[in-house]
């Protein structure tokens, strides 16, 4: 009984045995039923016939010999009658019995007065005085002389004789094949129903062959499924289960990947973070050392000179500690942009003049050619100043004295798209495609200050404006960022 196959043939038994059975005995009520009635319609008469022939009452006394005369002529039309003579109170005074065999002293009167009254539903049903508490199938009339209700003539139709008749019968061929024919009904169903059961059972255990083998595969990425190998039509429930258990299972495996692709990542991130944090801290380290050690020798110059390099390393430190908390943040969603209507123009404006001491100390040139056109825009005003931050800063350290830095803006229908271009060293092929990954330099130089995660930091904001950055570059001619953003207009 552990398998469904199992469970649906045991009810499936029952409810057969159950209905078969309630089957045979409505048949049996229904059967007994037809018989009493029609012998009640072909004998409704008799007991009017029977007080036609003789006067039975005469002067309150019993005419004993004409009431057991008539009995007996009843009984020749039906074998099974039984009379009985009764008073106006249905008390028996007379009847062709044997003695004793008779248990009721009188007989209920409303059945008869009822039937008197012809406003029946056959089979009607009356007392059995043979019987107390039973109800029989009956015919009765007014006994009447000169005029004068004397009493009523009580016939059961169903007596003693019919009992014991219908006892014999009982096992007769003809039960005995309507008993046949139900258990034939029966078994035939109880088969029939096994065979659907089977049918039906056997595509589930196909799905379920189907979800323990993936489960064995362990998320193998070349286990395929398809509602084909259940066997299942895809048009009914279960070849809709067997559909959407392969699409969980496609679900599943992808989401597999990407857990082992996050589990890689984040094994590439602590290794770069240890790589990124022991730097600076073993170059704080022994330059601290150098100033412990040397301090009583060395000039005032040199001790500010190793205090420098050891306040640059702090820096280049808090900034990655700043850029990798920033970063999870965006990572984890917990930052949603607030998306609001404002002047590209004037952010660009107050970004490149933040920027403009610092690249003439370097002998750079900033060139804002976005001065003119307001370019409203819908997206987070902290957010886009952090990207163009990003990208302004990224420009700077890769573009040499007498370089130039290019801020432009061009206007589309539904968007605005913002270029910063550099004439700086370039990026190779190999490094392009890498530089949006965190962690990642260009440049491979020790002393670079670069944490490796601003562009990936400004990659993250865009994504979550639903923007993609494009770069151009060429080695030795100069690099080119571009993004779009979503105009005014079209918000």
């Amino acid at each position: 009984m552990s398998t469904l196959f199992a469970r649906l043939s045991a009810a499936l038994l029952v409810i057969i045995l159950l209905v078969g059975g309630g089957f045979y005995f409505i048949e049996l009520l229904s059967t007994r039923m037809y018989y009493e009635e029609l012998t009640q319609r072909l004998n409704s008469s008799i007991a009017m016939y029977v007080t036609g022939e003789r006067n039975l009452i005469e002067n309150g006394e019993v005419k004993t010999d004409a009431l057991e005369l008539l009995a007996q002529q009843a009984m020749i039309i039906n074998p099974t009658v039984e009379v009985y003579l009764l008073d106006k109170q249905g008390r028996i005074l007379g009847h062709a019995l044997p003695p004793g065999v008779v248990k009721l002293e009188f007989v209920d009167l409303d059945p008869i007065h009822e039937w008197l009254a012809g406003d029946v539903k056959m089979p009607f049903k009356g007392s059995d005085p043979r019987n107390p508490g039973k109800y029989k199938i009956f015919s009765a009339a007014e006994v009447v002389h000169e005029g004068e209700l004397q009493g009523y003539l009580y016939t059961v139709l169903g007596g003693q004789k019919y009992d014991a008749l219908a006892s014999s019968i009982r096992g007769s061929y003809v039960r005995k094949i309507s008993l046949g024919a139900i258990i034939a009904i029966v078994v035939t169903g109880f088969l029939v129903g096994l065979l659907v059961f089977g049918l039906l059972t056997r595509r589930l255990r196909v799905l379920t062959r189907s979800m323990q083998r993936f489960t064995a595969s362990d998320f193998d990425p070349d286990f395929k499924l398809n509602a084909s190998q259940t066997g299942a039509p895809a048009g009914d429930e279960i070849g809709q289960l067997s559909t959407a258990f392969s699409v969980m299972a496609d679900k599943i495996q992808e989401q597999f990947e990407s857990l082992k692709e996050t589990d890689r990542l984040r094994r590439e991130l602590i290794s770069n973070v240890s790589h990124d944090l022991r730097t600076p801290l073993a170059s704080m380290h022994g330059y601290v050392d150098t100033l412990l050690i040397k301090n009583d020798t060395l000039s005032t110059d040199e001790r500010r000179h190793y205090l420098e390099i050891t306040r640059r390393h702090t820096l280049r430190l808090g900034q990655l500690i700043g850029d990798l908390f920033e970063l999870s943040k965006l990572d984890s969603a917990s930052v949603t942009p607030n998306l609001e209507t404002f002047s590209l123009a004037e952010l660009l404006q107050d970004v490149t003049q933040d920027f403009e001491l610092e690249a003439t100390k370097a002998g750079i040139t900033m060139k804002n050619e976005a001065v003119r056109d307001p370019a409203m825009v819908y997206a987070d005003i902290g957010l886009m100043q952090r990207v163009l931050e990003n990208l302004i800063r990224n420009a700077l350290k890769f573009t040499p004295r007498d370089g130039q830095i290019t801020i432009s803006i061009d206007q589309k229908p539904n968007h605005v798209s913002v270029a910063i271009t550099d004439t700086g060293c370039g990026i190779s092929d190999e490094d392009l495609e890498h530089i949006f990954d965190r962690f990642y330099h260009a440049n491979k130089s020790e002393d670079s200050d670069s944490t490796g995660l601003g562009l990936a930091i400004v990659k993250r904001i865009l994504d979550l404006h639903g923007s993609r950055i494009i770069v151009q570059s060429s080695p030795n001619q100069g690099t080119r960022f571009e993004f779009e953003l979503l105009s005014q207009k079209s918000a």
